[in-house]
């Protein structure tokens, strides 16, 4: 790759004022990183026709195309034209275009040989570059042709395109990603006796020699770049359009933060919070959370003239009072009050971490002078010896760390109460503090950290990733992420990918999903590959569980907290209920996972208990398995424990209809006997079985409000319980998978 030709032809095309490369130079671009391009050549005008050989062209047709930076979709407005290979044709073309496009910005024309080409999918690829703040500079493959975009979509995220971060690809990395894409099957595969158009390798080396332009040029030199059509001729790829653009592009990272001070922040041994009232305001309500978390009274310090105590805890008028520096300092203030804080704890060395709980910085309009002032206070303070503090937020709600003893939500205690499933080795961190809360009560999960990280005036997703992925008790990350600053993406990648290799679990929400990159519409690649897209497929290659709802992520967060430990070892599905309609489902939704042949003992055993049940005359053994809503709360556990402990099951689901009167299902109440919570109720029994099989297995209770008493009491005593037995088995197909994977 001649990267010095490639900046000469950039740097001649912004020398004249562009932003954008003409096409010829795309096509010199291509040469210089040493991809084979059409015959063509450059010609100013028709009178200069004279001095072009064109019968050196091959074949008797040409292609002709207008040259011009205001006119990049050049065949949308009549700027292409096939032609006879002759001075009379190609002379009255370009005096028509000249007619048309006149008042444009014209460079000449591009006379370029004609290519004839299978124009069916498959035939025509598309190959292309972007450069993303984020994530770096990324490559993407798909179907070309004008219907590039439609046939992404069509195909849906996965399979439309394949898509890969440039840096660090390899031959076996780039192969993968390929092999599940659609594009790759129809241009390489041989589909209804037809020929494979060009071999995989030649699409693997494109791909990479794509990947190597990209982590050379960019954002220096090329900030995107499309090929499209790239055909596939006589078994070989051949570019026949190039878009290339070369905007400047930064790729500087903010400056690396302290992250030793991370452990300050998340296990501090004294704190100080400014902004606590008498009366009931968010600073006193995180202090009250302090307190009911047992943090020691000694080691909080109050920042609040007038006032000797508040609960106990000793009161300074000022920062620089504070006896010494604390580990987290807590500003529960106005916006407007932080610079002036800040600079004070700066000048003093005052605290080794900040919580900032104020909403409005960086986000809202007129805060632009006070966040100024904030990051030039920090710029000082990182430039000392001291290194200055790390800092969460601002926009955050806090902090819930139970190795650090304390909480600082100011979330009213009576709000938070709610039945736990217990504590479980999660890192919840979230950009927004209100998701954490609202899927953090709905839950029922206390994760050893929850992260509000707020608008990452500071510390970033990537940042406590990167910390908190070598910590041995972490088993499961939950992370929700509206965006990320400058190539945070790539870090967080790296991090996940690091904690995915070791076995543990990502669990990724990316909310703000409009394609910001389809706003950039000369070309597809930035509308098919766009922000939320990148993100999206970037994640899962490193082995995230990417999920698409923010039910879904309750539901993998829940998965994982409470299946995680339990080893899975296929892909064989034992499914059992005692509704037909259930069955049927449960086989209709299997995912990845394929229907186990029940052994001799298992079916010898299910028979017999239906042969109790006086059930063997209507059912027909078979997996999923239909025990009738007649089978009565033991023998349908004991048909259950069957199913699940079968050695050809590598995990199960147990479906129940609660409705049928054979069953305690109801909590007690008037106008029935029932009681869900006896000892030999169907409900407890599982929750017994649940501790004597280490298999996973989940269950579906599909009824009404009135049964959400047993399905809560299932998922308090740590089994998965969906309310319907298809979702339940989409997502436990993808936990059961992602297991494997690992």
């Amino acid at each position: 790759m001649d990267i010095d030709r490639i900046a000469a032809v950039v740097e001649g095309a912004r020398a004249d004022g562009r932003d954008v490369l003409l096409e010829s130079e795309g096509l010199e671009l291509l040469a210089a990183t040493g991809i084979a391009t059409p015959e063509y050549a450059v010609v100013a005008h028709a009178d200069a026709l004279s001095s072009l050989d064109l019968a050196a062209f091959p074949g008797d047709r040409v292609v002709l195309k207008v040259l011009s930076p205001d006119i990049l979709h050049k065949s949308a407005v009549g700027g292409v034209a096939a032609l006879p290979g002759t001075h009379e044709a190609v002379g009255a073309a370009i005096r028509q275009m000249d007619e048309r496009f006149r008042g444009k910005d014209v460079r000449g024309y591009l006379v370029v040989e004609h290519v004839t080409y299978d124009r069916s999918p498959g035939g025509e690829l598309l190959l292309g570059i972007r450069w993303t703040d984020d994530f770096g500079p990324v490559v993407t493959c798909g179907l070309g042709g004008i219907h590039a975009e439609f046939l992404a979509e069509a195909l849906g995220p996965g399979r439309g395109i394949a898509l890969a971060s440039a840096c660090d690809l390899d031959p076996g990395s780039a192969l993968a990603v390929l092999e599940e894409a659609a594009v790759t099957q129809l241009a390489t595969g041989a589909l209804r006796e037809q020929a494979p158009r060009l071999e995989l390798g030649q699409l693997v080396d494109f791909f990479l020699r794509f990947a190597r332009l990209a982590s050379k040029a960019m954002p220096e030199y090329v900030s995107e770049l499309e090929v499209n059509p790239l055909a596939a001729v006589g078994g070989r790829l051949l570019p026949l359009d190039v878009l290339v653009k070369c905007e400047p592009c930064s790729e500087a990272r903010p400056a690396p933060r302290p992250l030793h001070k991370v452990k300050n922040l998340l296990e501090p041994d004294s704190l100080a919070i400014v902004g606590v009232s008498e009366r009931m305001n968010p600073g006193r309500l995180i202090l009250n959370n302090l307190l009911r978390a047992g943090f020691d009274r000694a080691r909080i310090h109050l920042v609040k003239s007038g006032s000797e105590t508040i609960e106990g805890c000793r009161c300074y008028p000022d920062l620089e009072s504070l006896p010494g520096r604390v580990d987290l300092l807590i500003l529960a203030v106005a916006a407007a009050q932080v610079p002036e804080l800040l600079t004070a704890v700066v000048e003093h060395e005052k605290a080794e971490s900040i919580i900032l709980i104020p909403g409005g910085l960086e986000e809202k309009e007129g805060s632009e002078d006070i966040v100024a002032r904030v990051r030039s206070a920090l710029e000082r303070a990182r430039s000392s010896d001291w290194g200055g503090p790390v800092i969460n937020g601002g926009n955050s709600m806090g902090i819930r760390s139970r190795p650090g003893g304390y909480d600082t939500t100011f979330i009213p205690d009576y709000k938070l109460r709610g039945p736990s499933t217990g504590a479980y080795p999660i890192a919840f961190i979230s950009q927004s503090g209100a998701f954490y809360v609202a899927k953090g009560s709905k839950l029922g999960l206390d994760p050893k950290y929850a992260i509000s990280i707020g608008n990452q005036m500071d510390l970033t997703i990537g940042d406590f990733m990167t910390y908190l992925k070598d910590d041995d008790e972490l088993a499961i990350f939950a992370v929700y992420a509206e965006g990320f600053q400058r190539l945070d993406g790539a870090r967080f990648i790296d991090a996940a990918r690091e904690i995915t290799a070791k076995g543990k679990a990502v669990i990724y929400y990316r909310a703000g999903r409009s394609a910001a990159g389809a706003a950039a519409s000369a070309s597809h690649t930035a509308a098919i590959a766009g922000d939320y897209l990148v993100s999206r497929e970037l994640a899962r290659h490193a082995g995230v569980v990417v999920c698409e709802t923010t039910a879904d992520f309750e539901d993998m967060v829940r998965l994982f907290a409470l299946l995680g430990d339990r080893p899975v070892k296929g892909r064989r599905l034992g499914a059992i209920s005692n509704a037909g309609f259930e069955c049927v489902s449960m086989a209709d939704h299997l995912g990845d996972f394929q229907l186990a042949s029940l052994t001799e003992r298992t079916r010898a055993g299910l028979l017999s208990l239906l042969s109790e049940c006086r059930l063997d005359a209507v059912v027909d053994l078979r997996n999923p398995v239909d025990v009738t809503p007649i089978m009565p709360d033991a023998p349908f556990e004991e048909a259950c424990r069957l199913v699940i402990e079968d050695d050809n099951v590598d995990a199960a689901i147990v479906g129940c209809v609660p409705l049928t009167p054979a069953l305690h299902t109801l909590a007690p109440g008037e106008g029935h006997a029932e009681n869900v919570y006896r000892d030999d109720s169907f409900a407890t029994r599982l929750v017994r079985l649940k501790d004597q099989v280490n298999k996973p297995w989940i269950a579906a209770v599909d009824g009404g409000p009135m049964f959400d008493p047993m399905a809560r009491l299932l998922e308090e005593n740590g089994i998965p319980t969906f309310r319907t037995a298809d979702r339940a088995l989409r997502l436990f197909s993808r936990f059961c998978s992602a297991k494997l994977r690992r």
